[in-house]
């Protein structure tokens, strides 16, 4: 029987799939910042002439706020600053197809390789 020998990938190749693995991240973790996908759901939730008690901030809370040099209106923006969360449905939906589609690819292109190197290895064997 003989040993099967994986075949070699040059360094030339191994540099373009280590660049292309990279733009990749970074497109991934870029991309959505730039089209406003990321932290859009974020806003400040307005409170005029805002007290502790306003904040919602009870005395142990507001102690250390002013041992942090804060005033009820510098610690507003902080306090109020939240994640409102709204669901893009069909955004999630077509997410969802893709990574379905990714994975249905995968398993098929490894079942086709995986039988490639069983029948090289042991032969047709039906």
């Amino acid at each position: 029987m003989a040993k099967y020998i994986p075949p070699e990938q040059g360094k030339a190749m191994q540099f373009v799939d280590v660049v292309f693995l990279l733009v990749a991240i970074f497109a991934a973790l870029w991309l959505p910042l730039q089209l406003g996908l990321a932290g859009a759901a974020k806003a400040i939730d307005k409170i005029e002439n805002p007290t502790w008690e306003l904040l919602g901030q009870n005395a142990t809370m507001v102690s250390i706020w002013e041992k942090l040099g804060y005033t009820p209106e510098t610690a507003h923006d902080i306090i109020q600053n939240r994640f409102h969360y709204n669901i893009d449905w069909l955004s999630l939906i077509l997410m969802a197809a893709v990574l379905i589609g990714y994975f249905v690819f995968l398993f098929r292109a490894s079942d086709k390789e995986y039988r490639e190197v069983i029948a090289e290895k042991f032969g047709d064997r039906k």
